[in-house]
């Protein structure tokens, strides 16, 4: 429901939303429209992205937080475009200031700006009060990029066509994880454009989601998840980046279950047996220089949510440490 007048001018809402890694990646020939068919399985993981949105007279962002240097603030941020979708949709004539606390990866392939749209769509429906339900905000999603419509979702899913059409999969237990950062990102494009050359004349590429790492979700078994990882994108990326063979060799030696490229990189994911031994491999790929950045999380999680809505000096709800 649009409400009949705007929000009070100190009120705010503050959403968290999480990163992702890709379990499974499975590409398929850039198709004539220019897109890849995909089959990949998303897992949300405790990495998150943290939005407050307060009332403005126009719509702008600002960044803080990891690489926040390195994040646009004009019309190209993926959330104010999320702000302005949303506002069109719905036929809002508000503004919004949104900032953006950064801790997912800049260019990581763990879909960093993806959730921070994820968390505007939240974050702007909430404080303007229009009342959408998540499966219209997920359409919405969609319409920004096809790593947008997960974070709203979270926990564990499996995503085809372009990775935007989405269904929960079936999942127990918790997974840990080491991630080796690097301050240079790399192009999702440029990756993609590797991969096109390095498959050059193969058709009739047909994506499925792996049958073996879905039973392992289904078992909670991370050593069988761990043999089924797995990421077409991944011999594109060391094309571009080689030295990333040395963050994949480190946790191989440091008895990561399994390990591959997140996406479409920089990001190495190592999978690990304990939340121990994830900083036990996080701390192998600090000693030997392998990263610019170690981080460690926990995943399935949830997908965005307010965690806070501030009316003045009055806080409602609070910061939801279940996740």
């Amino acid at each position: 429901m649009i409400p009949a007048s705007p929000p009070r001018a100190d009120r705010e809402v503050r959403v968290r939303a999480p990163g992702k890694v890709n379990l499974s990646l499975r590409v398929g020939a850039r198709e004539s429209d220019g897109f890849h068919p995909l089959a990949t399985v998303f897992q949300a993981v405790s990495l998150f992205e943290e939005v407050v949105a307060r009332p403005s007279n126009d719509l702008r962002v600002t960044v803080s937080g990891q690489h926040a240097d390195r994040v646009p603030t004009d019309m190209t941020n993926l959330a104010l475009l999320a702000a302005q979708l949303l506002a069109a949709h719905t036929g809002i004539e508000a503004g919004v200031h949104l900032h953006l606390h950064k801790a997912v990866p800049v260019a990581g392939g763990m879909a960093g700006g993806s959730a921070d749209a994820a968390a505007a769509l939240v974050a702007c429906d909430a404080l303007w009060g229009t009342g959408l339900p998540r499966e219209e905000l997920v359409e919405l999603a969609a319409q920004l990029g096809s790593d947008v419509p997960f974070p709203l979702i979270g926990h564990t899913a499996i995503g085809t066509g372009r990775g935007h059409l989405l269904a929960p999969a079936m999942s127990r237990g918790e997974y840990h994880w080491a991630f080796a950062v690097r301050e240079q990102g790399l192009s999702t494009a440029r990756v993609f454009g590797v991969f096109d050359e390095l498959i050059a004349g193969a058709t009739g590429l047909e994506p499925e989601a792996d049958r073996a790492l879905m039973q392992a979700l289904r078992a909670g078994d991370p050593h069988a998840l761990g043999r089924a990882l797995h990421n077409d994108l991944q011999h594109a990326a060391l094309e571009l980046a080689p030295s990333l063979a040395e963050p994949l060799a480190v946790a191989q030696d440091a008895g990561a279950l399994g390990v591959l490229v997140s996406g479409s990189g920089p990001t190495v994911a190592a999978l690990a047996r304990s939340r121990q031994h994830a900083l036990v491999i996080a701390a192998a790929m600090t000693a030997a220089g392998v990263a610019d950045e170690v981080m460690t999380a926990v995943g399935p999680v949830p997908g965005a949510r307010v965690i806070q809505t501030t009316r003045g000096s009055a806080a409602v709800g609070g910061t939801d440490d279940s996740d």
